[in-house]
């Protein structure tokens, strides 16, 4: 479970820049909303102790747990379901009296570990199309009871991390090719029908999302829209370095002033572009744009399938969610209710991202580099033994 790991295999880089990104997280949901300030600092110190634990830890030894991981996430899940706290129309959330917390965020990192070792079980099986049909299987439960809660956004997420662990693990680029022809004409008729009023494929706030989306200047869209305009206007009123830095008083804030609802959360982007101006959004989208590449490079670098595929699902959800933020801060796209990692109030994200970047490391502390030291390590200490 726990090995002697060279400590300048230990990616610090990577390290500095999550504790960045969290430190500048902590300080916008403060200015977003002063009680919660405490709150998010001792997510991040949680997290920050479990990611270090983690790092220590074997992820192949962690890895022999996949089907404990798999029926406990179901089990999860199916709490969601049967006990599960509504807020805004969607049953997401478990309350144990001492504890809230969100399934679904701890859940995509279950389902990035357990199809890590899937894949590896099975990268030597000749008939892959049998063995995407097995994974696409064991995925449609989670995913289904996901979806139910409802949560189309991480069902989507979940969805592209998976086809990004698909190509990684070595499928063949005509399965996915063939996979885009039939994706695209699907999403056309799925919002043909969407647009329709009496439709029953989404609930009726979802569609009232992607109808503000689609058709901004209706009268009916304006409360959706709204939400958006307000977020591009307190970014806008940043400039390049923003109020905090300027002290400009001279205009109100548009997030103290409540017309950014959700601004600690969904929009914290919008606080950082009002705060901090161009300069700190630009920071903000570098470190973000770091994180990934970080963990692309300790993925070049795995010992074996399995470890390569954890890097590259973890990196997903974070480029992932970080792109349907901002695009949503900018209006870019519809409003999704996308936390920025590492930044947005919410303990289970901040805490299951963590999650992942803990094993991330360890994948990073046992790269192939290391792997060859310690069996010449061995080699050499055998032949000892023999002479």
């Amino acid at each position: 479970m726990l090995k002697q790991y060279k400590l300048r295999f230990y990616n610090l880089r990577l390290v500095v820049l999550l504790l960045a990104l969290s430190i500048f997280g902590v300080r916008l949901v403060g200015i977003a909303q002063s009680d919660l300030r405490n709150k998010q600092m001792m997510g991040v110190i949680m997290g920050l102790v479990i990611m270090l634990i983690l790092s220590f830890m074997d992820y192949s030894w962690i890895l022999n747990f996949q089907w404990m991981m798999y029926f406990f996430n179901i089990l999860m899940l199916l709490g969601v379901r049967l006990f599960g706290d509504s807020s805004h129309g969607a049953a997401r959330w478990i309350d144990l009296g001492f504890i809230r917390f969100q399934p679904t965020e701890l859940s995509k990192i279950l389902i990035i570990l357990f199809f890590a070792r899937f894949f590896m079980d099975h990268e030597d099986n000749v008939n892959k199309l049998k063995t995407l049909a097995t994974a696409v299987g064991l995925l449609a439960v989670p995913l289904y009871m996901i979806y139910i809660q409802p949560d189309m956004k991480n069902t989507l997420t979940i969805m592209a991390v998976f086809l990004l662990m698909l190509y990684v693990a070595g499928l063949s680029y005509k399965i996915i090719i063939g996979g885009l022809l039939i994706l695209v004409p699907t999403v056309v008729i799925f919002l043909s029908i969407v647009v329709q009023p009496d439709q029953t494929l989404v609930k009726d706030y979802q569609r009232d999302r992607i109808m503000a989306f689609l058709y901004p200047d209706s009268e009916e869209n304006s409360d959706q829209v709204e939400q958006q305009r307000n977020s591009k206007t307190a970014i806008a009123s940043g400039e390049l370095l923003g109020k905090q830095i300027t002290g400009d008083e001279t205009v109100t804030r548009v997030n103290k002033g409540n017309f950014v609802s959700e601004n600690q959360t969904d929009f914290i982007f919008a606080v950082a572009g009002e705060e901090y101006g161009f300069l700190g959004c630009s920071l903000v989208v570098l470190i973000l744009l770091l994180i990934p590449v970080e963990c692309i490079r300790m993925a070049l670098r795995a010992k074996d399938t399995a470890g390569k595929l954890i890097c590259t699902g973890v990196a997903s959800i974070v480029a992932l969610q970080s792109f349907l933020n901002i695009c949503v801060a900018t209006g870019i796209a519809p409003n999704t209710g996308t936390p920025l990692p590492f930044m947005s109030y919410g303990l289970t994200s901040l805490v299951s991202l963590y999650i992942g970047m803990g094993m991330v490391l360890n994948v990073g502390l046992q790269s192939s580099a290391y792997n060859k030291k310690i069996k010449k390590k061995e080699a050499y200490r055998e032949e000892e033994e023999y002479l």
